[in-house]
């Protein structure tokens, strides 16, 4: 077995050992320098936290170890290819690579759609189902001003 089965089949176990565990059948791991940094498993309905996938659990227990929200030169192994946040969630951590199991098909078939996300997300803003209002920019820009003049700021 090479080094990416063996972190993938992490992943899976993960998945696996979270069903018995009242979560989702999916789990991830992360990986620096060839060592396993950090685990995660969706604990969405377990955790009552929409958010609580397992790449994001994973990053947020990754982010932790490392002391630092910049995961580079960190890999990703997921037992199922990542859902709009997760993906979105991995970019925003700069994981270099993503390694993926089932796809999202697979999910659909079960039960776990987010096709209609994808589609929401292509969709001009006044299209979407959900309303989105615009409202008091002019005085949230202030913030954004003063972030823009902050000497110290931690870019990211």
């Amino acid at each position: 077995m090479n080094t990416n089965e063996f972190f993938m089949k992490k992943a899976i176990a993960c998945s696996c050992d979270n069903i018995k565990n009242d979560g989702g059948p999916f789990g991830a791991v992360i990986v620096k320098d060839g060592v396993i940094i950090a685990e995660g498993s969706n604990r969405v309905t377990a955790n009552n936290d929409p958010t609580a996938h397992a790449e994001v659990v994973a990053i947020r227990n990754a982010a932790k170890y490392l002391n630092n929200f910049n995961l580079s030169g960190c890999e990703i192994y997921t037992s199922c290819e990542p859902c709009p946040m997760c993906l979105s969630a991995i970019y925003w951590a700069r994981i270099d690579k993503i390694y993926y199991a089932n796809t999202k098909i697979d999910a659909k078939n079960i039960g776990f759609d987010d096709s209609f996300i994808y589609d929401e997300i292509a969709l001009p803003i006044p299209e979407r189902k959900i309303p989105i209002i615009q409202m008091m920019r002019n005085e949230a820009i202030q913030a954004f001003n003063l972030w823009e003049d902050k000497a110290d700021k931690t870019e990211y």
